[in-house]
């Protein structure tokens, strides 16, 4: 680099610096731009609480105890902490009094044997009496009217009139270096209590950790204990920096070790905090990085149970005439509404085409060389990876959809035409496999001693809103704190928004479990009492209370749930079920209730059927295996069996369905087969392909005393014929109902 350019480079970095100068001082506010910062143990981010023990002002250091009475409880063999804090102990030493001279009268500070200096020599010279004895009568040395210990909580008189401190005061002043007396004294008031030194930093870089702290403190999520927050502020110091964007985030990464979780966390985002002030939240400050911060981007569409601060990492795409459009059709996606995780998907999409670009076709160096048969060789490659037959469905019409965007706008007109993918590229997709769960499982799960395992109300009353609501977990874990309506009967609804489709749903719910929601509602406002938007708060990072539970959290919480509850298969096999399982048991039950499925599709809150019918498979599988266990007779009485293994047994079914979906009967269901017409109009019970089952007991009863009135009442009027039609009618009924009872006995004494 010649001069110039090195010239020019500092004096661009100083431009920086001064801007970024200018926008600190605007931005600290003046109870964070103090040299000591004092935290009040009630504050919830920055706040630590108080020693337990009585009478003590220090911070918590261990176990609820500050760190003198930790350590004399530590002295003490560990016992237990209640029976420590019955006796505590004197004072720990720091803001109280030392021991004065016993003489009356003196208030110098003690030089051994409960005397000050002046006493002690004069009780030498008498021979060392007993000390509590001969100071009882030796009278006062000195003035009476000396000058005090400088120190507020300290009334001993100083030793002479050059000292401003008492004895042991002085002696601790010169054992810390002799500092300023503000300093001094600031330093004894503050001993043991929570605070945050922003001394020995540069003016510019104690003005970044006093803004990063001044962040943390408004956002009222994660917490910043002064700890964390003076490590970062020795690992600064030690940096030697002037500003603590000098070094990148892997350069910090670096120089701060091998430690992690909070204490490393802080000083990062403090970088983060100073980099978003200097260069704003916008597309022109994030869109040239290649790591997207998605949360410095306002207006995206973000979902509330999932992580705040998402990236979109650009760095995987080694291919540089890729990344730039990659870049764009992301942007473009946000920007027309698409969820952030939709987008992540997306670039993770062509994140895998670069893979294979740079394993199997290195030698492709621009869009133009992208045409049909390396895509063929694309699919061929996409085979086989290990993943799912849905993620490599996505690669390809991800993929599509990106050359589509290209050509739309006109991004690169070198994209050749051939480039793109047709229907039948990708193996058809296999049946759909429910994914209800049995309901030997659902009875563990149900059963209330194991409702009562749950640690926390709230993880319950999730559990209880997903088995009775079928809602996704997501969208249960952000329920807001008024979720309860009413219709004019006063039926309660649980209202709730489905984050899939972006609109406002409802489900009825019963009066058992709105009295669950009203006692968790209760139990915000008695943790919040000015009010929470979130009927679920989230259990870390929510210092505040304002963020709702996450997905993940729940997710968490359940698993420990499960396995403490030992919840097992009908194999005796531990169950390892997810959240979304109980949203497909919910529709299963409904839908083998015989609820139809356009409610089941509403309460589901479905775009279409076609979902719904997912579940709608399984009440053929329920009726089908009823009708296969129950006992069919036709009208000689004869029992009639389908074979579920047979040949015919699905074309049976067919024509059985359809039979009972649009000619079901008073007293039973018609066999005909479909394709033919009813020769046997109204007279169903002379019918040959009559079928009927223990179900139609009452009526066929009823029916066959109706039968015998009507024949009475025919044979009374002469009306021959009409008692020979229903002789036949109530034979009939005869060889049914014998037929029917002897199955039915048979099967209740099996």
């Amino acid at each position: 680099m010649t001069s110039r350019n090195s010239e020019a480079v500092k004096h661009a970095l100083s431009a920086n610096r001064a801007g970024l100068l200018e926008k600190l001082m605007a931005a600290v506010r003046p109870q964070f731009r103090l040299d000591v910062l004092v935290v009040d143990a009630d504050d919830p981010v920055l706040g630590v609480k108080r020693c337990a023990v009585d009478d003590c002002d220090r911070s918590e250091w261990q176990r609820g105890l500050c760190g003198g009475h930790s350590r004399r409880w530590r002295l003490r063999g560990r016992p237990e902490l209640a029976q420590f804090l019955a006796d505590p102990g004197p004072p720990v030493q720091g803001r109280v009094q030392p021991g004065g001279c016993t003489v009356p009268g003196c208030g110098f500070g003690t030089s051994g044997r409960g005397l000050c200096m002046r006493h002690r020599t004069r009780w030498e010279r008498a021979g060392r009496p007993d000390p509590a004895v001969w100071a009882a009568s030796a009278p006062p040395v000195g003035s009476p009217k000396r000058p005090e210990c400088r120190l507020p909580f300290c009334r001993l008189w100083t030793e002479n009139d050059r000292n401003i401190f008492c004895k042991a005061h002085t002696t601790r002043w010169k054992q810390l270096g002799s500092p300023a007396t503000d300093d001094y004294i600031d330093h004894c008031l503050l001993r043991g209590k929570a605070r945050i030194d922003f001394c020995g930093l540069s003016p510019q870089l104690k003005l970044e950790l006093q803004y990063a702290v001044q962040c943390r403190h408004d956002e009222r999520t994660i917490t910043a204990a002064p700890p964390v927050v003076t490590w970062a502020i020795h690992q600064a110091k030690h940096a030697a920096v002037g500003s603590l964007l000098d070094y990148g985030e892997s350069q910090w990464r670096q120089a701060m070790g091998p430690r992690r979780s909070s204490f490393e966390a802080f000083l990062l985002y403090a970088r983060d905090a100073v980099e978003t002030l200097r260069d704003g939240t916008s597309w022109e400050a994030e869109y040239d990085r290649d790591l997207w911060r998605l949360h410095k981007l306002p207006g995206l569409k973000t979902h509330p149970g999932k992580s705040s601060r998402q990236t979109v990492d650009f760095t995987r795409i080694a291919q540089p005439w890729l990344r730039p459009l990659a870049k764009r059709w992301a942007r473009l996606r946000l920007a027309s509404g698409l969820s952030t995780a939709t987008v992540t998907n997306d670039v993770r999409i062509l994140v895998r085409f670069s893979q294979f670009l740079a394993t199997v076709t290195p030698d492709v160096d621009r869009l133009r060389r992208i045409d049909r048969a390396l895509l063929e060789r694309y699919l061929a490659w996409l085979g086989t990876q290990p993943c799912g037959q849905t993620v490599k469905e996505d690669c390809v019409w991800g993929l599509n959809q990106f050359f589509g965007t290209i050509r739309q706008h006109g991004w690169d007109d070198t994209l050749p035409t051939t480039a793109g993918f047709f229907t039948g590229d990708t193996p058809p997709r296999p049946p759909r496999v429910t994914r209800h769960l049995a309901e030997y499982v659902m009875a563990q799960v149900e059963k209330p001693d194991n409702l009562d395992r749950w640690p926390n109300p709230d993880g319950r009353l999730v559990t209880l809103i997903l088995i009775r609501c079928g809602l996704r977990a997501s969208d249960a874990c952000t329920l807001p704190f008024d979720c309860l309506l009413h219709d004019g009967q006063g039926a309660p609804y649980l209202r709730y928004l489905n984050h899939k489709m972006n609109r406002q749903a409802a489900v009825p719910i019963d009066d058992e479990l709105e009295a669950e929601i009203r006692a968790q509602q209760r139990r915000v406002l008695q943790r919040w009492p000015d009010g929470n938007p979130n009927l679920f708060l989230r259990q870390t990072a929510n210092a505040g209370g304002r963020r709702c539970l996450t997905y993940h959290g729940y997710r968490t919480m359940l698993n420990r749930w499960l396995a403490s509850c030992d919840v097992r298969d009908e194999h005796g096999q531990p169950v390892h079920l997810t959240a979304h399982q109980w949203r497909h048991t919910f529709a299963t039950r409904l839908i083998n209730r015989d609820v139809p499925q356009e409610v089941v599709r509403v309460l589901l809150d479905h775009e279409s059927t076609q979902m719904t019918a997912h579940y709608a498979r399984i009440t053929d599988q329920t009726v089908r295996r009823r009708w296969e266990q129950a006992t069919r007779v036709n009208i000689k009485g004869e029992r009639v069996d389908l074979d579920p293994d047979g040949p015919l047994a699905q074309a049976q079914w067919a024509k059985t369905r359809y039979g009972i979906a649009t000619q079901t009967l008073p007293h039973g269901y018609c066999g005909l087969p479909v394709q033919k017409n009813c020769p046997h109009a109204n007279a169903c019970l002379t019918c040959p392909v009559f079928l009927t089952g223990p179900e139609f007991l009452p009526e066929l009863r009823e029916h066959r005393g109706r039968t015998l009135t009507l024949i009475d009442n025919a044979q009374a009027n002469g009306h021959t014929r009409v008692a020979e039609m229903n002789q036949q009618v109530l034979a009939n009924l005869d060889n049914m109902l014998r037929g029917v009872e002897t199955e039915a006995g048979a099967a209740n004494a099996g």
